[in-house]
């Protein structure tokens, strides 16, 4: 997951980033969705315990995501948690989900990264002490974050998965 997190963050325009509207909304939520980005892609790896149907999620996705939360906290001054979660959730990554318990778990997992709670310095995503949402800083500060926090090994529990995930995986 953390390479994972690494590659897809190398892929957000560090300008954007950086000078976007509302810079610290902006740079929470954009990490929140890069996580969640790196979350879905990873989620293969368990095979159907991850997904019922493997899908192909794109950095394109990403970016139009990213793009709409742009406009989002230009066009209004209240935060569009139901429009952005079906925008990103259903849209965006949904398109691509044919099944459909798939379907509502991607928009499970989203809605619990386009949240008030991600707002909080002590949001922890997917609740685990190991993935704290970054305080706001720079691009190469969370490039920082990244490679001093996340830790290298991922457990199950982060992808919503039970422990045994690894074993029935590794079998």
């Amino acid at each position: 997951l953390k390479q994972s997190i690494q590659r897809t963050f190398s892929t957000v325009d560090e300008n954007t980033y950086d000078k976007a509207p509302k810079t610290a909304l902006y740079r929470r939520f954009a990490f929140g969705f890069v996580f969640f980005h790196a979350l879905i892609l990873e989620r293969r790896k368990y095979g159907p315990l991850g997904w019922n149907i493997p899908y192909e999620f794109s950095n394109s996705d990403l970016s139009i995501s990213l793009a709409q939360l742009k406009n989002f906290l230009e066009d209004y001054e209240e935060i569009q948690y139901t429009a952005m979660n079906y925008m990103i959730a259903e849209a965006n990554y949904g398109g691509r989900v044919t099944d459909p318990a798939d379907r509502r778990l991607i928009a499970i997992l989203f809605k619990d990264i386009c949240c008030d709670e991600i707002l909080d310095d002590r949001y922890l995503f997917s609740g685990l002490k190991e993935y704290p949402v970054p305080v706001d800083a720079t691009y190469k500060e969370h490039e920082e974050f990244i490679n001093t926090t996340i830790p290298l090994n991922s457990a199950p529990a982060v992808f919503g998965l039970n422990e045994n995930a690894d074993i029935t995986c590794a079998i």
